[in-house]
């Protein structure tokens, strides 16, 4: 279904609803990403769409950020999805069928497949059928991973895109499903991203460019709409040139051969860039 409002009125900037609250942290970083393309950004806590002083139905994307919701207690997300699908679940759902955008990053991600929103089969979203748990190599990653993605795959969000870096920070990151579901996701191109090796071939669960030991590399999955992304690296944390950690040899590289300085557009910028190209109908 179409969002109407967004379509109906093309010179007001699409609403983007970022949670925050019991220690989700990267809501600052993302309101700036989607700002930066053209977005109106509204950081709300948890509890203002449960009284009900906020509704979701005000916005046309809802952002489930990184963070440490409920502090990881009884496992990555699944307090603020018990949370949510109780007081919510009927509202995410109709936010769903009118068309509107889900993401969900890291802490997030955990959430959506704990609440069952991914990878909605059949156009079930509360089923939950896929996990993400504690890494195969036993602690905490922060570093950044090359990432393929998926060319088939209906996910709005990557159109146009086929190869990124992106940071991770995350304890409970392990990709993990039956295998019927695994081969699911692979045949319906609901798998949109996967650890690589730098030069783009597969990680082949090899750490640390497999991270965590994710179950054929999946760093993220989307619903058969392409409109709910889950992925667990940060693509908010990618939204200036400089935030690359080879940054400083690309750009003494372009120096040294005369060529013109690229710094835009960086690539983590784009998937907030597609999504508000989608409501815009372009």
């Amino acid at each position: 279904m179409e969002n109407a409002f967004w379509r109906a009125d093309m010179n007001h900037k699409p609403n983007v609803l970022i949670l925050t609250g019991y220690g989700l942290n990267c809501d600052m970083e993302t309101a700036h990403a989607f700002e930066r393309v053209g977005a109106q950004s509204h950081r709300v806590h948890i509890n203002a769409l449960i009284d009900g002083s906020v509704s979701i139905d005000s916005f046309h994307i809802m952002v489930f950020g990184g963070g440490f919701s409920w502090g990881d207690d009884h496992g990555a997300g699944v307090i603020q999805a018990v949370r949510m699908k109780t007081h919510l679940g009927e509202n995410l759902l109709a936010f769903i069928d009118q068309g509107n955008l889900i993401i969900g990053i890291c802490n997030g991600f955990q959430t959506l497949v704990n609440m069952g929103l991914l990878p909605g089969f059949d156009s079930n979203y509360q089923k939950r059928s896929v996990a993400l748990i504690h890494n195969d190599c036993g602690n905490f990653r922060d570093q950044w991973v090359s990432l393929t993605i998926n060319p088939a795959s209906p996910c709005i969000w990557t159109q146009g895109l086929n190869q990124l870096d992106l940071p991770v920070r995350h304890g409970e990151g392990k990709f993990y499903a039956e295998t019927d579901v695994i081969d699911r996701l692979g045949q319906d191109n609901q798998i949109v991203f996967q650890y690589s090796k730098p030069d783009g071939h597969p990680a082949e669960g090899q750490f640390p460019h497999n991270p965590n030991g994710s179950l054929r590399d999946i760093a993220g999955i989307c619903d058969p709409t392409g409109r709910i992304l889950g992925l667990m690296p940060h693509p908010e944390a990618y939204h200036h040139y400089t935030h690359h950690p080879d940054w400083t040899r690309r750009l003494a590289m372009q120096l040294r051969q005369k060529s013109p300085v690229d710094t835009e557009p960086v690539l983590g910028i784009r998937l907030f860039e597609n999504a508000i190209r989608y409501l815009a109908g372009n």
